[in-house]
């Protein structure tokens, strides 16, 4: 009996949620990579950035900038891996994927510029920087623990509008991508007919394929749209080959690369108020995959799964600084895979997991994904943050909003998208302000959970006196009803 109820609860949520592939569903392999591959090209490009900015600032080697990247991509599976799979209180058991956290870029950029202009070597200068960021996980960690005891103050308002301030700020980066990216503004090429048809391909046939009745088309929408979208760019000579020939054809994952841990504890603060910031950040998006799962987003399991979300986002980036790769995060990108494609079974996870170790030994591999044009890129993304924004405001309908939420609501992104909009409201602010006003996703989260505990005090009394409101007029329309 137990077990047909669990069944058909679980049939009602992927109803409900328009899903193919439920949490627990285990899609057979070729079906499994096949979504797999959707999740991977929608983050590839998110991953092995931030190696090669900070590589770029730092002048690296091609030797190093080609191991960084590879390490990247390593860390990001077996993160990926630890959290889809959940070992006891470590990890969601969620189809969240784990990959290299923009964040923390200007902040390492800091402490490798510091390390070198005291005269250190670019060895002591990473491994200074692998130093802090395996400290600073340590915040993460903890903040995971603390999450149980904040149960009343993570609402579907807070937790939902945090996912919808992830949605909207990233809707601005897919649009520069979509007009050719970031690199091309200022230039005649950004915005060009070419780039903007391309994206407008790549996003026209992902919708189409989206609305199609054929699990298959469905599950590979957004992989077809890239896939076209690549082609036909490599056709009109939008692709450089040429950049495949520096990269190396094998790379084996080598703990302490630049020799053991160095720290510098002057800049401990500041990558610790990161970490914590980070938390903001995941608690969105583990609630988005939990509601696009099928899953509840609130009460003892829906805090279990965060916690050993953000418990997993730690240790993870405690792992990722012993092999030289920089602290992980969950990706708000791959929400919107999810909820394009119908997939959530987190057993996909484990081949999206297994796809990245197998690149980060062959990068040649990931090569020829990292060289995918901005455009066609755009033309995913742009709509895949847009569904994440959709997930924030599911969340936030999904209880009744009263007077008091609604105000929470205003004061959350009024703040958050503020501070988006208007980053120099910080300039003359205090380094610790400045820190934590880069994120306004961390300013609107922050706000929503203050708005919360002030604006509940003193609402005990009239919570019971709401419920014995309404006990009484359930009591008299019975009354009614039995002719009483």
């Amino acid at each position: 009996m137990s077990s047909t109820i669990k069944e058909s609860s679980s049939d009602a949520a992927k109803r409900k949620y328009d899903l193919i592939y439920g949490l627990d569903d285990k899609p057979a392999p070729l079906q499994a990579i096949y979504g797999a591959l959707q999740h991977l090209l929608a983050m590839f490009v998110g991953i092995i950035t931030p190696a090669i900015i900070i590589s770029g600032v730092l002048g690296l080697s091609i030797e190093y900038s080609s191991f960084l990247i590879s390490m990247a991509l390593f860390a990001s599976g077996v993160g990926t891996f630890i959290q889809v799979s959940r070992f006891g209180p470590l990890g969601s058991g969620l189809l969240s994927i784990q990959g290299v956290s923009f964040t923390f870029i200007s902040t390492i950029i800091v402490i490798g510029l510091s390390v070198k202009k005291g005269g250190g070597s670019i060895e002591t200068a990473m491994a200074t920087i692998f130093g802090c960021m395996f400290l600073g996980s340590f915040f993460t960690m903890a903040a995971s623990q603390m999450l149980p005891y904040l149960q009343k103050v993570i609402t579907p308002v807070v937790s939902g509008v945090v996912v919808l301030l992830i949605g909207l700020t990233l809707i601005q980066v897919g649009m520069v991508d979509f007009c050719g990216g970031f690199a091309a503004k200022g230039t005649p090429d950004f915005g060009s007919l070419e780039n903007v048809g391309l994206g407008a391909l790549v996003m026209t046939i992902i919708i189409f394929l989206n609305r199609s009745n054929r699990p298959l088309l469905r599950m590979g929408s957004v992989v077809i749209g890239l896939m076209a979208g690549y082609i036909l760019a490599a056709f009109m000579g939008k692709i450089d080959f040429s950049q495949l020939a520096g990269i190396t054809l094998f790379s084996l994952p080598i703990p302490f690369k630049f020799g053991f841990f160095q720290f510098d504890f002057s800049m401990m603060f500041t990558v610790g108020i990161i970490y914590l910031l980070i938390v903001m950040e995941a608690i969105g998006d583990l609630t988005a995959t939990s509601m696009l799962s099928g899953q509840p987003v609130e009460g003892e399991k829906y805090v279990k799964r965060i916690s050993g979300g953000i418990l997993a986002d730690g240790f993870n980036s405690a792992f990722a600084a012993v092999f030289s790769a920089f602290p992980l995060a969950t990706f708000s990108q791959n929400n919107g895979v999810i909820q394009m494609t119908g997939v959530a079974s987190r057993h996909v996870g484990k081949y999206i997991a297994g796809i990245l170790v197998l690149l980060s030994i062959f990068p040649v591999l990931g090569g020829v994904i990292s060289i995918i044009p901005k455009p066609v890129l755009g033309g995913a993304t742009l709509i895949l943050f847009a569904m994440v924004a959709s997930a924030g405001i599911r969340i936030i309908t999904s209880r009744p909003l009263g007077r008091k939420e609604m105000l929470i609501l205003a004061i959350s992104l009024g703040s958050g998208l503020g501070v988006h909009f208007v980053p120099e409201v910080f300039a003359n602010m205090p380094q610790l302000i400045k820190d934590i006003g880069h994120s306004s996703i961390a300013v609107g989260g922050m706000s929503a959970i203050l708005a919360t505990l002030v604006l509940s005090f003193g609402e005990v009394g009239e919570e019971e006196g709401e419920v014995g409101d309404k006990v009484k007029s359930v009591e008299v329309r019975e009354s009614i009803e039995n002719g009483e």
